[in-house]
C-alpha cells in the first residue's frame, strides 16, 4: 500500500537523528551517574545532609527523565517498524489510522526530547523569575499585561511547573501594572529566556467607547534564579531600600503590613521587588538573591549589548522594539519577529500554547550561534 511506504520513507528519516538525540543527550554518562547517585543513597548517612541530599534527589530524577524518554522514544520507534510490517504482511487498510497516529505521538515525542538537547545555557535547567511591566497605554495596557501573565501561567501549568508570585501591582481599573513571578520547574529559564522583551497587541479595545482598535505593549523580562552563593560584592553606598505594603494577588500569604521590599542599584539602575514572603526579613533575603544573580550575570557579559539584555533592558516599551504581536483584528496572527513563526489561533496561544515560538527560538538561536562559531 501506498501509505506503508510513505511511513516507512518517513520513519527512516528519523534513524540518523535519533542516534544524534542520543549523542547530545549523553546517555552513557548519564546511566553511570544514575547508578552512583543510587549507591551514593544507600548509604547510611546520606539524609545527614538535608539540604545536600535533595539535590542528588533532583539530580537522579532529572537524569532518569532523560534515560526513560530516550527509551520510550526509541520503543514508539521499534514498534511503528513492526506495525507497517504487519501491515504489508496482511494488505489490512484499517491499520493505516492506527500507524498514523502512533506516528503523530512519536513525532511529538521527538520534538519535545529534541528541544531538551537545545538547552545547553549555563542557567537553563534553574528556574526562571519573570517579570511583566504593562507599557504606556493606561488601563489597555494593564489589561494586556494581565492578559500575558495568564497566559505564562497557562503555559507552566501544562508543563507541571509551579508559579510563585513575588511582587503584583494591581492596574488601577483593571489588569496589572506589574508582576513578578518565579516559575518552578525542570528548564523553566531556558524555556521562557526566550520570551525577554516587548510584547505588542492590537485589538479593539473593550476600554474604548468608540470601538476603535488600538495597540499596547507590555515588556517581559525573564532571569534564572540561581539559587547557589554568587560571588558578587555589593556595596551598602550603591544600593537604596525601600519598603511598601504588600498588594495584589497572594490572599492570605501575602502580609499587609509594610513588608514589601524594592531594592534600587544605583550604579547600574536594576531594580528587585519582593512581596510574596512573610516577613520583611525573607523579603529582603529574595530580593538581595535577585540582585546578586542579575549583577553575576551582567558581570559574565562580553560586551555592553548582552549586559543590557541581562538587566531585561529595554529602551522603550513601544513601537519598533516587539518582539512579538498578536494581532485580533481586523484578522488574527500571532508572529514572532525574530523567527518569523506564527499561528493565526491567537486563543489558543493566549490558554498558554506558546511552545511553537519557544521552539523556533531555541532552533533560530543554535543557528545563529553556530554560524557565529563558523564565522569566527
Amino acid at each position: 500500500m501506498v501509505e506503508l511506504d510513505q511511513f516507512k520513507t518517513t520513519l527512516n528519516t528519523f534513524k540518523d537523528p535519533l542516534q544524534e538525540v542520543r549523542d547530545s543527550l549523553d546517555l552513557a554518562n548519564k546511566e553511570r551517574r544514575i547508578a552512583e547517585l543510587e549507591r551514593e543513597m544507600e548509604a547510611p548517612d546520606f539524609w545527614d545532609s538535608p539540604e545536600r541530599s535533595q539535590e542528588l534527589m533532583k539530580e537522579l530524577k532529572s537524569k532518569k527523565d532523560d534515560v526513560e524518554t530516550y527509551s520510550h522514544l526509541t520503543a514508539q520507534f521499534e514498534d511503528i517498524e513492526t506495525m507497517i510490517e504487519m501491515g504489508y504482511e496482511e494488505n489490512d487498510p484499517s491499520l493505516i489510522p492506527e500507524i498514523q497516529e502512533m506516528m503523530d505521538e512519536f513525532e511529538h515525542t521527538f520534538e519535545e526530547i529534541r528541544m531538551k538537547t537545545l538547552l545547553s545555557g549555563e542557567y537553563d535547567q534553574d528556574n526562571a523569575i519573570v517579570t511583566l511591566h504593562a507599557g504606556a497605554g493606561g488601563t489597555e495596557s494593564c489589561d494586556w499585561a494581565g492578559m500575558l501573565y495568564r497566559m505564562y501561567t497557562r503555559w507552566a501549568a501544562s508543563k507541571g511547573f509551579a508559579v510563585e508570585v513575588l511582587d503584583y501591582l494591581d492596574g488601577d481599573e483593571a489588569g496589572i501594572k506589574s508582576v513578578t513571578f518565579q516559575v518552578n520547574g525542570d528548564n523553566a529559564y531556558g524555556y521562557l529566556k526566550s520570551e525577554k522583551g516587548v510584547h505588542r497587541l492590537v485589538r479593539i479595545s473593550p476600554f474604548n467607547a468608540a470601538g476603535k482598535r488600538q495597540t499596547s505593549f507590555a515588556s517581559c523580562d525573564v532571569m534564572p534564579d540561581i539559587e547557589e552563593d554568587v560571588d558578587v560584592e555589593i556595596n551598602d553606598d550603591d544600593i537604596r531600600i525601600d519598603t511598601y505594603r504588600s498588594s495584589g494577588a497572594g490572599g492570605q500569604h501575602i502580609n499587609k503590613t509594610s513588608s514589601a521590599i524594592r531594592i534600587t542599584h544605583m550604579p547600574t539602575g536594576i531594580v528587585v521587588q519582593c512581596q510574596n514572603e512573610r516577613s520583611q526579613h525573607m523579603n529582603k533575603d529574595k530580593a538581595m538573591q535577585m540582585l546578586r544573580a542579575k549583577l553575576y550575570l551582567l558581570k559574565q557579559q562580553e560586551n555592553a549589548e548582552k549586559a543590557a539584555g541581562i538587566r531585561g533592558e529595554v529602551s522603550e516599551i513601544g513601537w519598533g522594539n516587539q518582539i512579538r504581536s498578536y494581532v485580533m483584528q481586523p484578522y488574527t496572527m500571532v508572529k514572532d519577529h525574530r523567527t518569523n513563526a506564527e499561528t493565526g489561533n491567537v486563543d489558543a496561544v493566549m490558554d498558554g500554547e506558546i511552545d511553537l515560538f519557544i521552539n523556533a527560538y531555541l532552533k533560530w538561536r543554535t543557528l545563529s550561534q553556530n554560524q557565529d562559531e563558523t564565522q569566527n
